[in-house]
């Protein structure tokens, strides 16, 4: 007999009725997602969010009424652990930087391909942080633009080694695990568990968190290749 297969609810939080179709009728086509809501508004997102308790809440940013931001701070007030993706029009760095500072678990562009959506939400429910690779390199370059790096502990660098401190700087460019592969000539899977160690030993809970903790502590550069 076959297992029966674990749904990812999904609610979708956006005020263009047909953007919302689309959206139900490109997860509809995949056994493993179930529509579970939809909400033309923050408001009505909030109320929803509440009674479905949805495994990923798709959200859109700007909307009439309370904007997107606030829809998220108020979905995380009543569930902290929620899984709420932007998925937005804005290629802004600053909408990115204040969504994902306010808890969001991903930030997703509008225009990206269906595929990409279908993937970053699972693995958005899977528990990772995902976010659409051009506003990766923003974030980057944002952080950049920020202040100085910081005086990191030596013993925080020091449980890294040397492989890691590679890794760890290619997370900072904003570099996925099929280019860091290919630049440090190992198997992506090799990468994967790399990645899975750094965030690890660093207490950090997404390669997003891991990109911001490098950029800020001046790892960016090929710094991080020096041993």
């Amino acid at each position: 007999m076959t297992e029966a297969l674990e749904k990812i609810n999904v609610l979708l939080v956006d005020d263009h009725t047909l953007f919302r179709s689309g959206i139900r009728f490109l997860l509809q086509r995949h056994a493993d997602f179930q529509i579970v809501g939809e909400a033309q508004d923050g408001v009505e997102g909030v109320k929803r969010a509440k009674q479905l308790q949805p495994d990923v809440t798709l959200l859109d940013l700007h909307m009439p009424g309370i904007s997107g931001l606030e829809t998220l701070q108020l979905m995380l007030q009543d569930r902290p652990d929620a899984c709420i993706i932007m998925l937005t029009v804005s290629e802004d760095a600053e909408d990115l930087g204040a969504a994902l500072q306010a808890g969001a678990r991903g930030y997703l562009i509008k225009n990206i391909d269906a595929d990409y959506l279908v993937r970053a939400i699972r693995r958005a429910a899977a528990g990772e942080a995902v976010i659409a690779e051009a506003m990766t390199a923003k974030l980057v370059a944002q952080l950049k633009g920020g202040n100085a790096p910081k005086e990191v502990p030596p013993s925080e660098l020091d449980k890294l080694t040397p492989r890691e401190k590679e890794i760890l700087a290619c997370l900072a460019r904003g570099e996925s695990n099929k280019v860091i592969a290919r630049t440090l000539s190992v198997a992506e899977s090799t990468v994967k568990i790399h990645v899975q160690n750094v965030l690890k030993k660093l207490n950090l809970s997404s390669r997003v968190q891991a990109a911001v903790f490098a950029v800020e502590h001046g790892m960016d550069s090929n710094q991080g290749n020096n041993h």
